[in-house]
């Protein structure tokens, strides 16, 4: 089954990699930080193995927190306090840490091992859009299910998704990647509250003044920054980009359009965790991030590929017909009166379980297909270095072949 046509390889083909960074965390503190650190790396070590070893930490994070509160209720109760293990935020904080700099890392192994090219790029990107839904879960085991309820959670991954998803937007109509200023802040940030959780306690998260609790602070941060920081400089960078005819000048409906399998998928899982028959929202928050996270990583990785092979995106992903097919069933106001009973609880928690393993196993197919055609295109490897060393000895092995043949 082939995901690439010709005119996406062709696209690729003519991809060149065009970014701006003006984040003075970034430019002034981190780039050199990266820039040493990458000249200790041997040049063996293939940029893709320091971004997928960077993804993996977000995964142990996840399954860590999942293990110790899968149903984010571990700090509810202040008397007995949160109920994770103070080393589990000790890990997590470093996890997050590593994978902040090898993702920062592996661009700069590429150019100095002389391996740069789409598939780095697209590999990195699709790896961060699933990191996208993983990194927000592991702040919800601090506030608990009393301060920042399911529903509210929902909205707060949402909004991780839309920082997100509008950069490769904006990439999409402008063809440059104005890297975000939110995202440096935002690991350290991350990294900073799992730090004090094992300093000072994770029960410092439940503080509350008459009512506004330290999850209400993280709710407003979250959204304010983004509407700061990030949503206008976005709006403001496409517009000048059809002023000064410097961006892709498509007509405003092709545009618009990464938007349309976005809101989709937003109003399908709004509908969802507001009807469910079941409130599965509170049943199953956990695998519902997941996903949903893992649908949303699909259509950002679909659309990361449009962006980069200058080709069009989906309108509609179709891994959201059984999504919608789903909360159509479970939703179904008419139980009653048609089957004589509601539908159970049990049988919603096993849809929920039964759709992630087929969305999971339909997004990891996507991503193994797409990075095998961009391999087999290019007659690369994904993790390993094709150096001129043994490009030189594969060409006098050939040679001493011909000479032993004659």
């Amino acid at each position: 089954m082939g995901y690439l046509t010709d005119v996406h390889l062709r696209g690729f083909e003519r991809y060149k990699y065009n970014s701006i960074d003006t984040s003075f965390l970034s430019v002034y503190v981190m780039h050199p930080f990266w820039n040493a650190c990458v000249k200790y790396l041997p040049k063996w070590l293939a940029p893709n193995i320091l971004t997928f070893v960077g993804f993996l930490m977000t995964v142990v994070n996840f399954i860590l927190l999942a293990y110790y509160d899968w149903n984010f209720d571990a700090a509810n109760d202040k008397e007995v306090g949160n109920t994770v293990p103070a080393w589990v935020w000790t890990v997590a904080a470093i996890n997050i840490l590593i994978y902040y700099n090898l993702d920062g890392m592996d661009g700069k192994q590429a150019r100095r091992t002389g391996t740069s090219g789409p598939l780095g790029e697209l590999f990195d990107h699709g790896l961060d859009s699933y990191s996208a839904a993983l990194i927000p879960i592991y702040l919800f085991s601090l506030f608990g299910t009393v301060d920042l309820p399911p529903i509210r959670m929902f909205f707060v991954i949402w909004n991780v998704f839309l920082n997100f998803y509008l950069t490769h937007v904006e990439k999409y109509n402008t063809g440059v990647m104005f890297l975000p200023w939110g995202y440096d802040f935002t690991m350290w940030g991350v990294s900073g509250m799992l730090f004090v959780a094992t300093l000072l306690g994770p029960g410092i998260y439940r503080w509350d003044y008459h009512g506004f609790t330290v999850a209400n602070i993280f709710e407003v941060v979250l959204i304010g920054s983004g509407m700061v920081t990030s949503h206008p400089f976005i709006a403001r960078n496409i517009y000048l980009s059809y002023k000064n005819k410097t961006g892709k000048m498509r007509p405003t409906m092709e545009m618009l359009r990464p938007f349309f399998a976005f809101l989709w998928l937003f109003v399908i899982t709004t509908i969802w965790s507001f009807f469910s028959r079941n409130n599965v929202i509170n049943l199953e928050p956990r695998i519902l991030w997941i996903l949903y996270g893992t649908i949303f990583s699909n259509i950002a990785c679909r659309l990361i590929v449009a962006q980069m092979s200058d080709t069009r995106c989906d309108g509609f992903n179709i891994l959201m017909w059984p999504l919608a097919a789903t909360v159509g069933v479970c939703c179904f106001p008419y139980y009653q009166e048609i089957l004589g009973e509601d539908l159970p609880a049990e049988y919603e928690r096993w849809i929920v379980q039964g759709l992630t393993i087929f969305s999971t196993l339909a997004h990891w197919h996507y991503g193994y297909g797409v990075v095998s055609e961009m391999c087999n295109h290019f007659h690369i490897k994904c993790f390993k270095v094709r150096t001129p060393s043994s490009q030189t000895a594969e060409l006098l092995q050939q040679n001493n072949n011909k000479f032993k043949s004659h």
